[in-house]
């Protein structure tokens, strides 16, 4: 009998230990936006742009300059749940989108996502928002760490009547794998009263809240207090962009605001980055009758192309560095310096080993080998070094880049073709010197065909 009760209360001894240290940890809240280019916020030189809440996370944290997710959606998400290459979790070319359709392409149960990390440790998880990692139903975010999911599950839709809209369209508003209609009903602001009635249930835990905007992303349906607050802009593409971006700025402040009602911005971690370069998609119209969504062929949902990236060239899609350099944030006062800004190259993959960092969370053992590094070093110093060094890698479907210094090439196609440029200088990335520099294109081309062959699934 006394055996039984030693280990009774060894058992809720350890119990007790677990909770203990799981309450003492900060909560992590990631705001990960929707093509919201470079330099798109105040902060970011944008002074055209309001975005108060956005330059507070900025003057209460440390600010990156030289940031970089990915070129497209997916591979940005699955990046930052990861902490890896997105080619090695399978995600190297569009995730399935539809949940009803066929078996598409589904990022592995395999990986261990930072919800996973956080929820083993104790810490209550949710996404509300967009997954876009593979809609099937025997995936998503539930079978991936997050206890709660409300959202899309692929990757963008119209605001009102919460349809997909490329093809003949889908409806795409879910609760986990139940199908939500709610006609009429403007899906940030649905997402972002879920993820304040998460904060709200879950103040006194740990707890982890992933908020992926489907904003600024097409359809630019902004609110109608910042279509006023721009009306006198003289650009109408700006015009309308600036608008969707100040109403992602706005829900942004609504999360960071409960927070700090509920005193709970001194013990939360506040991660904000966007995905890729802002949208030249200006050509996207319904092209069929009877469309699914019910709007008239000819009905315009496109993006407004109204990004500023200033110096540098490109946009979502490219490897240049408009399309891949995004804004990005992590705010956490009472541990993490303020009003700081960092020029060294960080990645979406650093968040998670970052995060687990901060949170004094260790990740298992026969848990996958990270990409990322942690980003405390370069967060408490300016003259700390980047984990990458000069070195970064993407690829996304046929194409690729790999940088290393001042110098880029870029995979074209698939077959060979490539394109050197220099990120250095006035004139960034303007001027192809593929042929004048044919030893760097070979020794860059070395350098992705063997990274290639290491993120290739095993």
């Amino acid at each position: 009998m006394v055996g039984k009760s030693r280990r009774l209360f060894l058992t809720l001894m350890v119990v007790t230990s677990t909770w203990a240290a799981a309450q003492s940890r900060p909560n992590v809240v990631i705001l990960f936006t929707d093509d919201q280019g470079t330099l798109d916020a105040n902060c970011y030189g944008s002074t055209d742009l309001k975005t108060p809440h956005i330059d507070k996370l900025a003057a209460t944290g440390v600010r990156f300059t030289q940031a970089y997710a990915h070129t497209v959606c997916c591979p940005a998400r699955a990046a930052l749940l990861t902490g890896r290459h997105p080619q090695r979790s399978g995600v190297w070319n569009w995730t399935q989108g539809d949940m009803n359709a066929l078996m598409g392409i589904n990022m592995a149960l395999e990986e261990v996502t930072l919800a996973e990390a956080l929820q083993a440790a104790g810490y209550k998880t949710a996404l509300f928002g967009k997954w876009h990692l593979g809609a099937h139903r025997d995936f998503g975010p539930k079978k991936q760490g997050f206890d709660e999911f409300f959202g899309i599950r692929d990757g963008f839709i119209d605001n009102y009547n919460h349809f997909f809209l490329h093809g003949v369209g889908f409806h795409d508003l879910y609760e986990g794998t139940e199908r939500v209609d709610a006609p009429g009903k403007y899906f940030p602001d649905m997402m972002v009263q879920r993820s304040l009635t998460f904060i709200e249930q879950n103040k006194d835990r740990p707890f982890f809240l992933y908020v992926p905007f489907n904003i600024p992303h097409y359809p630019e349906q902004a609110m109608e207090s910042f279509e006023a607050t721009y009306k006198d802009m003289p650009d109408k593409a700006r015009r309308s962009y600036a608008a969707i971006v100040s109403t992602t700025d706005h829900y942004i402040g609504e999360i960071v605001n409960k927070l700090e009602a509920l005193r709970l911005r001194d013990n939360t971690i506040i991660i904000y980055m966007s995905d890729n370069g802002h949208s030249e998609e200006t050509g996207n119209r319904i092209r069929v009758d009877n469309h699914k969504s019910g709007h008239p062929k000819g009905h315009f949902y496109g993006s407004s192309g109204g990004g500023n990236t200033g110096k540098w060239i490109g946009h979502k899609g490219d490897f240049l560095e408009g399309g891949i350099r995004v804004p990005a944030i992590i705010s956490h006062p009472s541990r993490l310096p303020s009003g700081a800004v960092r020029g060294q190259i960080i990645t979406a993959m650093d968040w998670y080993p970052t995060v687990l960092e901060l949170c004094g969370v260790k990740a298992k053992a026969d848990a996958p080998k990270l990409d990322g590094y942690s980003l405390l070093p370069v967060i408490q110093s300016a003259a700390a070094a980047s984990g990458y060094g000069q070195v970064l890698h993407f690829a996304w479907g046929r194409k690729w880049a790999v940088r290393d210094g001042e110098w880029k090439l870029l995979g074209l196609d698939g077959r060979g073709n490539a394109s050197l440029h220099r990120i250095s200088g006035d004139n960034p990335e303007k001027t192809n010197h593929f042929e004048a520099e044919p030893e760097i294109v070979k020794r860059l081309r070395a350098l992705h065909e063997q990274w290639a062959q290491d993120v290739k699934p095993k």
